[in-house]
């Protein structure tokens, strides 16, 4: 593979992860020893709990780069209990800070642990509980017990972190289509722009200011046929479509097969994840410039209605309306394969 179809080095987002509870403290077992205190008892104190391991949503992250080498995290573990009624100092937590709509799953299963699009903090592997110390078994029948109990061992996870990108609107489209074009007429986003397939190779997010509120836009790297069995570049990536709110399909004008093209990235998305054909999404055809009148009213009367020139910014307004519309349809419409809404 080719230096410029690499993945993205300061992207990761999928990673395996070992989580390590800290283990509880031992507790002590202790006699009293003062002078002109003769028998003074049991005195061992209780070994402290271990620390739990924390998963906690960071807004400002948009990456799992932390966590690609560093495959095991490890809580602190609980002092031991001592003499004279001391105990064990509580093992210290650590607070694993995750992006917005990290997905936790077994690494053994693949079943969901969490969902933290849906929760800000997960307590992902507690720590174990810390042992007693004889003064804690002490009775009136037996005043003085030498027995003791030892730390338990914390929860041991091996999971692994997927995150999916949450925005209102997913920009999907075939290779070259002019994906990243639109991303940067539309937001301050500077993904790069070439002429060749594949220019982007992770997805890219961008917001759309609208007065007081905003639109988040994520640009899907290039779909191919079979992409939900792993062909091309943008299977890595489908797991993000699923955040999406609005699906805006972005078609190359000047392909000679722009029909055969859209049923494509629909079948693609609809293989995937069955959830994404009822998601509301608008049909756009790009670059406008590069059309004759006649080959516009062709695609017209094929049922395209929505015309933009990502490069020159023929059309965007119509485009912003359209998906603000969308984006507010509380009752969820959704469009067919030409944007009209049933």
């Amino acid at each position: 593979m080719s230096r410029r179809h690499r993945k993205d080095a300061g992207f990761i987002d999928l990673t395996r992860v070992e989580f390590v509870g800290g283990g509880g403290g031992d507790g002590c077992s202790s006699f009293r020893r003062e002078k002109f205190v003769p028998r003074g008892g049991p005195d061992g104190g209780d070994g402290g709990d271990g620390g739990s391991i924390i998963l906690k949503v960071d807004p400002h992250l948009t990456t799992l780069i932390d966590y690609k080498y560093k495959r095991v995290v490890r809580a602190g573990r609980g002092g031991h209990g001592q003499g004279k009624d001391r105990h064990g100092k509580r093992g210290k937590d650590v607070v694993v800070r995750v992006p917005p709509g990290t997905v936790v799953r077994d690494g053994a299963t693949g079943e969901v642990i969490c969902d933290l699009a849906e929760t800000d903090e997960f307590v992902i592997a507690g720590g174990g509980r810390g042992g007693r110390g004889n003064a804690s078994f002490a009775t009136s029948v037996n005043r003085a017990p030498r027995r003791r109990e030892k730390g338990a061992a914390g929860e041991h996870r091996d999971v692994v972190l997927e995150m999916k990108l949450i925005a209102d609107v997913g920009i999907v489209g075939k290779p070259n289509a002019g994906k990243s074009t639109l991303l940067r007429q539309l937001t301050r986003a500077r993904p790069r722009v070439g002429r060749y397939p594949f220019t982007t190779v992770t997805p890219m997010l961008g917001v759309l200011p609208l007065g007081e509120n905003s639109l988040v836009l994520a640009d899907i790297p290039g779909l191919i046929e079979g992409a939900h069995e792993g062909k091309g570049l943008g299977h890595e990536f489908l797991r993000h479509i699923e955040r999406t709110r609005v699906l805006l399909f972005l078609i190359d004008g000047t392909s000679p097969t722009a029909d055969e093209d859209l049923a494509t990235l629909i079948r693609e998305l609809a293989l995937h994840n069955e959830a994404l054909a009822a998601r509301p999404r608008t049909v756009v055809i790009n670059k406008l410039d590069l059309l004759s009148p006649e080959e516009v009213e062709s695609m017209r009367a094929r049922g395209f209605e929505m015309f933009i020139s990502a490069l020159e910014g023929t059309g965007i307004r119509d485009l912003v309306r359209n998906l603000v519309d969308l984006a507010a349809d509380d009752e969820g419409e959704v469009c067919d394969g030409r944007g009209k809404r049933r």
